[in-house]
């Protein structure tokens, strides 16, 4: 489980540093058009990548968890 953990975190943390710089730059973009402008905050990004990385987190530990613990003869039967 800690090896798929690993591997998709890897993957959700690789697609967060792409993303932070690509939607800071198009919501600098958008806010220029706003008469009452407001930097955005670093603390949104942070919340934003810790909640995507637990949600993989959860949802693979989940997965793999109920695939481990699953009886081999009941997935065999259905082939």
């Amino acid at each position: 489980m800690i090896m798929l953990n690993k591997e998709f975190l890897l993957g959700v943390t690789v697609a967060f540093l792409i993303a932070v710089p690509v939607s800071l730059f198009f919501m600098n973009k958008w806010m220029e058009n706003f008469a009452y402008k407001t930097s955005i905050s670093w603390w949104i990004f942070a919340l934003s990548g810790i909640l995507a990385m637990l949600i993989a987190l959860v949802t693979v530990s989940s997965q793999s968890w109920r695939a481990a613990t699953r009886n081999p003869v009941e997935a065999l039967r259905y082939e």
